[in-house]
């Protein structure tokens, strides 16, 4: 693993990703409402660039109202390109199947750089 330069902060503002040429695939570096996330460019169902499917939220049951869905963690959800597997981008876990995942990194952000280790 190798701590590397992303880019400024200023260039990652909420709801942006920035595509980092690391390891075979790439890893997508995400800024959602502030806290930054990296995950793996590879749909860990058969090896899509994750990365550039669309991000969104998900649905879920509403605990206080049984039967009715309601929108939740806007951003925060990578939906594969190819077969439309959600991933939390937050800890890589797939939202069908909390056993299959895909990687993710960690980042931080020191005098104003984004920094990956990966």
């Amino acid at each position: 693993m190798q701590r590397r330069p992303v880019c400024a902060i200023e260039d990652l503002p909420p709801g942006s990703m920035k595509l980092v040429q690391a390891g075979k695939f790439g890893v997508g570096v995400y800024n959602i409402d502030g806290a930054l996330y990296a995950i793996a460019n590879y749909c860990s169902h058969e090896g899509a660039p994750l990365c550039s499917g669309y991000v969104g939220g998900t649905n879920e049951f509403a605990p206080d109202a049984p039967g009715q869905l309601r929108h939740v963690r806007e951003g925060q959800i990578a939906r594969c390109p190819w077969h439309n597997w959600e991933f939390d981008i937050t800890t890589g876990v797939n939202l069908a199947d909390s056993q299959k995942r895909v990687r993710t990194y960690e980042v931080d952000v020191s005098d104003g750089q984004v920094y990956l280790t990966a």
